[in-house]
């Protein structure tokens, strides 16, 4: 297959980071999200993290006024019926992401395929929303998008091998190694980094350590770039939590059992960089 335009759906801190890619390698754009404020801000984000990159000498002015030209911000689903492949963003719950792919599915002739960037959700089980199931995969990619080079790509029980090889070319042309793995709870990635920022929170609500410590001892001891409640702020706590929510039902075991002060922190609305409140405090 050949893919000239890719759609997104959500313009936050994924989608909106999914878009610059794939603008920036050369691909048409069409990013949605479901209010103009949202996608205003989304497409604003774009504008200020390509600028960041001409200021770095890592794009040039004329390359990025290109890739910008490419991005063609709507408020209507029904454009996505022109793209080879759209990339649903939307946040980390099936009720949320099952209407979208469903309405995808209604919306966009039958060869587009349908990729999800969840982070934990079964792609098996979105496919089956759809009547095209070899025709839906996930691309898990990893905040922030222009700068991490990596790409989980998730085969569901039906995705096809040709969808599959279309979609890691993809994930490839984006600059990004396209790892694959297997439909399951977590994937890799989720899988082996929530429980320990699980346990991360657990030693601050036990009273073991402070935050900066318990980060401190990762980022010293064990050569991480950051601690993993700085990562937990990046990703956002909500989006953490919804993971471990995910992989404490699907997999049953005890060890993913959210611990109860991530619970309380998302129910008091701190959630990490995107609300100025974490494990730390954001201007």
């Amino acid at each position: 297959m050949n893919i000239e335009t890719i759609g997104v759906v959500g313009a936050g801190t994924m989608g909106n980071g999914i878009a610059h890619v794939c603008a920036k390698s050369g691909f048409r754009v069409i990013l949605v999200d479901v209010e103009q404020r949202f996608l205003d801000r989304g497409l604003a984000t774009i504008a200020k993290n390509m600028a960041r990159e001409v200021d770095k000498s890592k794009l040039s002015p004329a390359a990025r006024d290109a890739a910008l030209g490419r991005i063609h911000g709507t408020l209507s689903r029904d454009e996505l019926a022109a793209c080879q492949l759209v990339i649903e963003a939307a946040s980390e719950r099936f009720e949320i992401k099952q209407p979208i792919l469903q309405q995808l599915d209604q919306l966009c002739p039958f060869d587009t395929i349908l990729a999800s960037n969840t982070s934990a959700i079964s792609i098996t089980k979105l496919a089956a929303q759809t009547k095209r199931p070899d025709r839906v995969i996930g691309m898990h990619f990893f905040n922030p998008v222009p700068v991490l080079n990596v790409v989980e790509v998730i085969r569901g029980l039906a995705t096809s091998d040709q969808t599959y090889v279309a979609v890691k070319a993809t994930a490839e042309r984006l600059g990004k190694t396209a790892v694959e793995v297997n439909d399951a709870p977590g994937f890799v990635s989720n899988r082996i980094l929530m429980p320990m920022i699980n346990e991360a929170i657990y030693a601050v609500m036990e009273g073991v350590a402070a935050p900066q410590a318990v980060d401190e001892v990762f980022k010293l001891g064990m050569s991480h770039p950051m601690g993993p409640l700085t990562l937990a702020d990046l990703i956002g706590l909500d989006v953490c939590l919804d993971i471990l929510h995910v992989l404490h039902a699907e997999l049953g075991d005890s060890k993913y059992r959210p611990c109860p002060l991530l619970i309380k922190m998302v129910d008091a609305g701190w959630l990490g960089r995107k609300s100025g409140h974490g494990f730390y405090k954001y201007e």
